[in-house]
């Protein structure tokens, strides 16, 4: 499945440092979490909410993550750059991956 063709959701920020696609749950806490703290550091994102999406349409991405990742799928699952991810949400993790440099 073409991921680039589905209908994310674009948040402009000041911080364009990465390409970050984050796929996320719209009933999760850690979702709302991680989204929220994209904001807060200014950092520009799209994001999609799976469980919105049809049935074969959330299944077909879950593949596509999984076997592009090796990594089971769980929420929120984000993409970096096209070439690293991130599962679930664990601000140190966050902090780290995304090159922010602050303390946690």
């Amino acid at each position: 499945m073409d991921l680039h063709g589905l209908n994310f959701t674009g948040k402009e920020g000041a911080r364009k440092d990465h390409d970050i696609v984050v796929y996320a749950l719209s009933t999760c806490g850690h979702c709302r979490r991680a989204l929220e703290f994209l904001k807060e550091r200014d950092l520009a994102y799209r994001y999609i909410y799976v469980d919105l999406l049809p049935f074969e349409t959330k299944n077909a991405i879950k593949t596509e993550l999984k076997d592009r990742f090796r990594e089971n799928v769980a929420f929120p699952f984000a993409v970096i750059d096209n070439t690293s991810h991130l599962v679930g949400f664990i601000e140190p993790d966050w902090i780290l991956s995304l090159g922010l440099g602050e303390k946690p």
